[in-house]
C-alpha cells in the first residue's frame, strides 16, 4: 500500500513538473518568437540593383504573388548566409518572410525606389533657430510690492507651452511678452498658448512686483544656437543635419520652428567625454553673411532638414545611399572634424534594431579608432550627425552618445532622414 502511495505521488510529481517545463518551453517560444518579429523589419526600400538583406537569421523572404517579376531589377533573399534572385517590377508589394523557409514569421512591406547618391557630410556647422511663439522654461516666484510672495502662473502655464499671443495681440520675441504684460494695468492677460499641438487660452492675473513692473512669473526662451554636423547634401542642395531634433536643454521639449539659419562654424576645443558625463566639441558660429549656409525649414525628431545656399568647398565626395537590410554588424566607419579638418574613424557596428518603436536609436556601434578616442574619449555632443559609412554606402547618422561609455553611441538608418527630407 504504501508503495502504491510513493508510485501515486511520483507520478503527480511528473505530472506538476511536466506542466512546469511546458510553461516555461512556452514562455521561451514566446520570447523567441517575438525578438525574431522584433528582428525582421516592417518596410524596407529596394532598388533595381542586386542587393543583399544581411539580416543574421535563418530566414527567406519570397513574394507572396509568386510571379516573375524582371522589369525593375532584383533583390537577393538571404538564407543562412546564401542568397537566391527574386524579381521585382511593380512598385509596392509584399514579401512573407519564412523561418529555415517553411515556417511563415511575418510579411515585409516593399517599395521600390531608385539607387540615389548624395554629397556626403561630416562638417561642423552653427544652428541658430527661432521658437514659432515664446517657450516657457517653468514658472517662477514675484516679490510684490507688499512683501508677498506668489506664483500668478503656477499650475496654469506649464514648461513647455509656447505662448503666441497676449491680450490677442501675436508675439515672437521675450521683449514683446514682457511689454505686453508690462502694460496691462494690473488687468487679467488672456494667453493663447500652443500645448502639445493644440491651441489653448488661459487667463493669468499679473502681480506688481516690488519693483513697480507687472510680472506674470514665467522663465522664457525665444531662441537657441548650438552645433552639430551636417550628414549630406543631394544634388538639388537640400540638405540634412544632426540626425535628431534640436531640444530645449532645459525642458527636452523639442522646438517648435519659426526661422532658423544654418552657418559655418569652427572648432576651436573637445571636452572628452567621461563615464556619466558627455564630454562636448566647444566652437564659433561665423554669423556674417558670408557665413550664412543656408535656411533651416524643418525640426524633426529625424533631424533639421532645408536648402543650402553655398555646399562648403571641403564636401566633395559623393556615395551612393545603403538601405537598412544593407547594413551588417562589424566594421564601419564615421566622418567628423574635432580639429576642423573632416577625417574617417572606424568604429564597429554591433547591433541593428528595425524595430519602428527604436526609431533614431536604430544602429547601435563602439568607437574603435584609438585617434578619436584619444581626442574626445568615443562620441561626444557636437558629433549628432557624423555620417557612418559601410562597405562604400552611407548607411546612417550619428544620434547620440551612452552617458556610462562614450565609447558607444546610437545611429538613424540614412533611409529615415532622407525620408524627412521630401
Amino acid at each position: 500500500m504504501k508503495e502504491k502511495k510513493k508510485k501515486n505521488l511520483f507520478r503527480l510529481f511528473q505530472r506538476e513538473a511536466a506542466k512546469i517545463w511546458g510553461a516555461q518551453l512556452l514562455a521561451v517560444a514566446a520570447f523567441a518568437y517575438a525578438a525574431l518579429l522584433h528582428a525582421i523589419p516592417d518596410n524596407i526600400y529596394v532598388h533595381g540593383d542586386s542587393e543583399e538583406i544581411n539580416l543574421p537569421l535563418p530566414v527567406i523572404f519570397t513574394d507572396t504573388e509568386q510571379t516573375a517579376r524582371a522589369a525593375a531589377g532584383n533583390i537577393s533573399s538571404y538564407r543562412g548566409g546564401s542568397s537566391s534572385d527574386v524579381d521585382v517590377t511593380q512598385q509596392n508589394f509584399t514579401y512573407q518572410c519564412k523561418l529555415f523557409g517553411f515556417i511563415p514569421v511575418k510579411e515585409v512591406n516593399a517599395q521600390v525606389t531608385e539607387q540615389v547618391s548624395v554629397i556626403v557630410g561630416g562638417t561642423p556647422v552653427g544652428i541658430y533657430v527661432q521658437t514659432d511663439g515664446v517657450l516657457v522654461i517653468g514658472t517662477g516666484k514675484i516679490t510684490g510690492r507688499s512683501g508677498e510672495v506668489e506664483s500668478p502662473a503656477e499650475n496654469l502655464v506649464k514648461s513647455g507651452d509656447y505662448i503666441q499671443q497676449v491680450n490677442g495681440e501675436t508675439v515672437e520675441t521675450k521683449e514683446q511678452l514682457i511689454e505686453a504684460v508690462s502694460n496691462c494695468g494690473g488687468e487679467k492677460v488672456i494667453l493663447k498658448i500652443l500645448r502639445e499641438g493644440s491651441l489653448i487660452e488661459v487667463a493669468v492675473n499679473p502681480v506688481e512686483s516690488d519693483q513697480g513692473a507687472y510680472k506674470i512669473g514665467l522663465w522664457v526662451r525665444d531662441d537657441l544656437a548650438g552645433i552639430g554636423t551636417l550628414t549630406y547634401v543631394t544634388e538639388n542642395q537640400k540638405y540634412g543635419a544632426l540626425g535628431h531634433g534640436v531640444s530645449d536643454a532645459d525642458t527636452g521639449v523639442m522646438l517648435s520652428l519659426k526661422d532658423g539659419v544654418l552657418y559655418e562654424s569652427d572648432i576651436i576645443g573637445v571636452v572628452k567625454g567621461e563615464s556619466g558625463t558627455p564630454g562636448e566639441l566647444t566652437g564659433v558660429i561665423n554669423y556674417t553673411e558670408d557665413g550664412r549656409l543656408g535656411d533651416i525649414e524643418k525640426n524633426t525628431q529625424a533631424g533639421i532638414y532645408g536648402s543650402m545656399e553655398a555646399v562648403p568647398e571641403d564636401l566633395k565626395m559623393a556615395l551612393p545611399v545603403g538601405f537598412k537590410q544593407e547594413i551588417s554588424q562589424g566594421e564601419a566607419e564615421i566622418i567628423t572634424s574635432v580639429d576642423n579638418q573632416m577625417n574617417t574613424y572606424a568604429i564597429r557596428i554591433s547591433e541593428i534594431d528595425y524595430h519602428e518603436d527604436e526609431e533614431y536609436k536604430e544602429i547601435m556601434f563602439e568607437v574603435t579608432d584609438e585617434k578619436l578616442l584619444e581626442k574626445t574619449g568615443g562620441i561626444v555632443q557636437g558629433m549628432s550627425g557624423s555620417p557612418i559609412i559601410q562597405n562604400g554606402k552611407i548607411v546612417g547618422a550619428v544620434t547620440h552618445v551612452f552617458i556610462q561609455n562614450s565609447k558607444k553611441g546610437y545611429g538613424i538608418f540614412i533611409e529615415d532622414m532622407l525620408k524627412n527630407n521630401s
